[in-house]
């Protein structure tokens, strides 16, 4: 699994006053670092100390953005017209954490931004720092690196949300996606409800990215993305899978008895059947990104199997809706923001499917609003 693109809402922690102060402190600086690293795309072009290749990837980035706006129906803004080299692997890193016995991430709850299963740090230590303070809480954790966030529009009066050099470096296929996907979430966010908004902006990446490469691409970045996509979309079948078998593990005659014995047996049942059903997986693999799952796979738990579901669950949906709306993008746009005008997740999740007629999956249960951490 590539990284989990991610919204890090740092935009909207530059409004609060909670009580959190620490945390807060180093989203605002965090995020202001990243602004103040950015400079438009034309100076990096200028640079004769810049090498040709960032220069290509950076001249991409614009066709892309373009693109984005012409075709896709996304903003056209400040966003994504600079760039910022971090010097280091990530933009943020995100801890997750879930429960011996459930896929239900725990939630973190923000104002304007409403409650996420995910906690974002800037500094990969203070991430471990957060995840071993959630294991003494005997919940399951996991930390994973974030390439890229959506500060969702708030911030392109000081110039939006910039490309890193923590992206910039993918192939053209996954650049791409990339691009849409966090702009996707420029166009609608719903607060409290981490699946929906993700399984909308991945819907919006795959489906957006297909027709870049095929219009726009050329031959060699559609072999190279047909590629990997195909081991990617073998993995989440595999990974939906286990997250179906764990789910009945967790909602068992023995689950509900509390015989966590016996769950325990069965859940370390499920999670030997996927390590071996990837290893058997990955013998049909070839290509330089063979092995981009396998850290992902050894250190899997629930709280990884929840964070993927919330990109992964509802996807068949969104993409099924955009096939209902005629392929328009506007269409598609004005009935995922009716959807999304519901108050609850449960309106919200009967609505998507009275619209295509897909079943929920219910493999990665909602965060519970009453599990604070923040």
């Amino acid at each position: 699994m590539r990284p989990l693109p991610a919204l890090a809402l740092a935009g909207a922690l530059l409004l609060t006053g909670c009580a959190d102060l620490g945390y807060y402190w180093q989203s605002a600086s965090g995020h202001i670092g990243i602004m103040r690293a950015a400079k438009p795309v034309p100076e990096w072009l200028a640079d004769p100390a810049v090498s040709a290749p960032l220069k290509a990837k950076l001249e991409l980035t614009q066709r892309i953005r373009r693109f984005a706006s012409a075709e896709l129906g996304l903003p056209d803004n400040a966003s994504y017209k600079s760039y910022a080299d971090l010097h280091r692997p990530a933009a943020v890193w995100n801890v997750v954490a879930a429960p011996p016995y459930s896929l239900t991430l725990k939630s973190w709850c923000f104002p304007v931004a409403g409650c996420v299963g995910y906690r974002g740090y800037y500094s990969e230590d203070a991430a471990k720092a957060e995840a071993e303070a959630q294991k003494k809480q005997d919940l399951e954790v996991a930390v994973y690196p974030v390439p890229a966030y959506s500060t969702l529009g708030w911030m392109n009066w000081a110039g939006g949300d910039p490309l890193l050099s923590t992206f910039i470096g993918y192939p053209e296929g996954e650049l791409a996606r990339i691009v849409f996907h966090e702009l996707a979430h420029q166009v609608l966010y719903v607060a409290g409800d981490t699946v929906f908004n993700e399984s909308y902006a991945t819907a919006v990446e795959r489906i957006g990215g297909a027709m870049w490469l095929q219009r726009e691409a050329g031959e060699q970045a559609r072999r190279e993305y047909a590629q990997f996509d195909g081991q990617r979309q073998d993995f989440r079948a595999l990974a939906l899978n286990t997250r179906r078998a764990l789910t009945q593990v967790y909602e068992s005659p023995e689950a509900k008895a509390k015989d966590w014995a016996k769950v325990e047996v069965m859940k370390q049942a499920a999670m030997t059947d996927f390590r071996e059903r990837y290893a058997k997986l990955k013998e049909g693999w070839s290509g330089p990104r063979r092995n981009a799952y396998d850290a992902w796979v050894a250190r899997a738990n629930n709280a990884a199997f929840g964070a993927q579901g919330a990109y992964d669950d509802l996807v068949p949906s969104f993409e099924k809706l955009f096939e209902h709306e005629g392929h328009d993008w506007p269409r598609f746009y004005t009935e995922v923001r009716r959807i999304a005008a519901l108050p609850t997740t449960e309106e919200r999740r009967s609505a998507l499917q009275a619209a295509t007629g897909i079943m929920q999956t219910h493999s990665s249960p909602e965060q519970k609003n009453g599990d604070h951490g923040a």
